[in-house]
Order: structure tokens, then sequence, then C-alpha cells
């Protein structure tokens, strides 16, 4: 008889064990192993100085979020409120970039805010507190995006409320510097519930979007002068490449009855013709001409799942991802491919409005 029982709990811890198995997210458990401390910080090895920048941290939340993976989640939250935002994220931005400053000091080496991060961070603590139904992260995710409102949003003439991309050095007397890859249009449409600016911010965002792509090929950063709009004419610095490439991510990932996706795929529709016709996407372009130059690496492919709308060409893709999979060097490359593939494996969904709809299954959450 005991014989018997102890077989059964084998059978059941075998079983659990499986499940578990089943319920995790293979690359994301990789990543925390390859770039993420155990006290909660996202690590960027490919710099000397074991950077961390607040972008990192945003990222990890959100996997961690899509994961079910409350653990991971609650450490980088901590790491990042007592590491970048003096600790509170209710009265303080957190700090781009910290790491190694000199042989004996390791601390924030650029206090300036990101906005990019500050929103994904934002949103991930507003959903986590829905998801996980837990309040203190829905206090700080709505204390932060008031922060973000009132430090990174500015009125400019002819547009109107506008992201900025950080706190400092982004905005002078009649000239404003934006990068369209800050603000994803899903998480634009979600802030909207919360009132001005948020609600005309959405258009604006958009405007953006679809007025820096002359040649269907969003830019990295971009220019906007009080008297003369968007600054697009062919100049050197006005490339689309690693930030841009996150632009095509985000729209592809948006829901498909949101009415602004149709309106920007076609805008973005030649940087699928492009990477179909030669591939791979292009590790660069020129906003103005539409020339490319160069493959992009494999974070790229990935970056493109969501975006591409042929299935041929998806294809492609997803075996390039598959066969050069980023290693433990490629912190960017790997996170663009944890959202890319990611959302073609069907981990996780964003609804019309912009919330998440993680697939956990009703197992998978019983499980954690």
């Amino acid at each position: 008889m005991k014989i018997f029982r102890g077989c059964v709990v084998a059978a059941l811890m075998l079983a659990a064990a499986n499940l578990n198995a089943a319920c995790r997210w293979p690359a994301w458990e990789t990543f925390k192993q390859d770039y993420m401390s155990e006290s909660g910080r996202v690590i960027d090895p490919s710099d000397a100085r074991k950077i961390t920048t607040s972008e990192g941290q945003s990222y990890g939340l959100f996997f961690a979020l899509a994961a079910n993976d409350r653990k991971a989640f609650d450490l980088l939250l901590a790491w990042t409120r007592d590491n970048l935002a003096e600790g509170d994220l209710a009265q303080h931005l957190p700090a781009w970039l910290w790491g190694k400053k000199d042989d004996e000091t390791w601390a924030v080496i650029d206090p300036n805010s990101a906005s990019d991060a500050d929103i994904w961070i934002a949103w991930s603590l507003l959903e986590a507190g829905r998801l996980w139904k837990n309040p203190d992260y829905t206090r700080t995710g709505k204390a932060l995006l008031t922060r973000i409102a009132s430090e990174e949003v500015v009125k400019v003439p002819g547009l109107g409320s506008m992201l900025l991309p950080g706190k400092v050095g982004f905005a002078e007397e009649s000239v404003w510097r934006f990068n369209p890859s800050y603000l994803p249009p899903q998480l634009a449409s979600y802030f909207t519930r919360f009132g001005a600016p948020w609600t005309t911010l959405r258009e604006t965002n958009l405007r953006l979007l679809l007025e820096t792509a002359p040649k269907g090929f969003s830019p990295n950063w971009v220019k906007y002068q009080k008297k003369g709009g968007w600054q697009l004419s062919q100049d050197a610095s006005l490339i689309g490449s690693y930030d841009a490439i996150r632009v095509y991510l985000w729209v592809g990932m948006m829901n498909d009855n949101d009415p602004q996706k149709a309106r920007l795929l076609a805008r973005f529709k030649p940087m699928a013709t492009t990477t179909i016709k030669q591939g791979l996407p292009p590790e660069k372009v020129d906003v103005a001409t539409g020339k490319r130059t160069g493959d992009g690496p494999v974070g790229f492919s990935a970056s493109l799942l969501p975006f591409l709308q042929n299935r041929d060409a998806q294809a492609v893709q997803r075996q390039h991802v598959a066969d050069r999979f980023p290693d433990n060097n490629a912190y960017y490359s790997y996170v663009l491919t944890l959202f890319g593939q990611g959302w073609d494996q069907h981990r996780f969904r964003f609804t019309v409005q912009g919330e998440l709809l993680p697939d956990w299954g009703q197992e998978c959450a019983r499980s954690h």
C-alpha cells in the first residue's frame, strides 16, 4: 500500500512539474538567467559599465506580467523603485541610466528620464493591478502616469499635447525633438481612460507616426519647428534603425479592430515590401529617400513577426529567429525577440482598449 501511495505521489509531482514547465515561457526563463540579477536588475552586458536602463526594467516588468511571473515582477519593481526612483515611483520619474560610475561606485549615471520606459512601467503597474487584483500596483501606476503627464508632456503649437522623450533636453523655444517609437498606439489608447492630456495624445501620437514617414519608414528621431512643422528634408541624421524598428513592432501587435491599425499598416507597407523582397529587414533606412542599408539583427526579424501580414513572409522571419536566436550578449535583440516571438506564439495579445490579454490559462493561473 505504501509503495502504491508513493507511486501516486511521484506521479502527481511529475504531472505538476510537467504542468509548470508547460506554463513557463522558456525564452523568458532564459532571459532571466542571462540578463537579470537575483535582485531584479536587468543588465546589458555589452556595455563595459554593465549598465541598467529604465527601458530594460520596463520591458522586464511587461514580460514578467505576460508570463504570470509575480516573483520576478516584484523584484524588478523594487529594484527600479529603490535605485532609479529614489525609493518612490509616485514622487520621482526613474533615472534612465545606472551602472558602474568608477572603480568604486555603482549608481545612477544619468538622472534624466526616458518616457518610453516610464510609459511601459505605468501601464504594466496598472495592468498588474487589474490582473493580479492588487490595489498597490494600481495606485503607483496612476501616480506615475500623473507625473509623466506633468513632467514629460508638453503642448506644441500646431500639434497639441505631445510626449517628450524625457523631462530634460528635448524642447527649445520653438523646436521640439520626438521619438516615434516611444508611445505604442495601444498604450496611448489605454491611457485615454484617465482623461487629459491622454485623450488628445492618442491622436497627436498618430499624427507623429503618420506624418514623419513620407516614404513609409519611421525615423529614430525627428524635429518639429513652430513655424516649419516636421523637419523631413534629406538629412544624414534622419535615419530609421534601432529605435524605429519598435514602431513596426507596436503597430503589428495592435488589436485588428483598432481603427488606427489599418492606417498605420498602410503607411508603413514599404517596410514590409522591402523585407519580403530582400528576405531580411534593413538595419538602416534613409527616411527621406527610402534607401536601405544592411540587414538588421535577428531582433529586427522578430519585431516584424506581428507586423507582416503575409503568412509566407512571416514564416521566413520565424525561421530566421529560430535559426539565430539571440545569445547572452545581445540584450536589445533579445527583448525585441521576446516581444515579437512572444506575440507570434500567442503568449499575449492587446484588446482594442490596450489592455493585456495574457495566455495564462486556468491551470497555469492556479499553479502560480
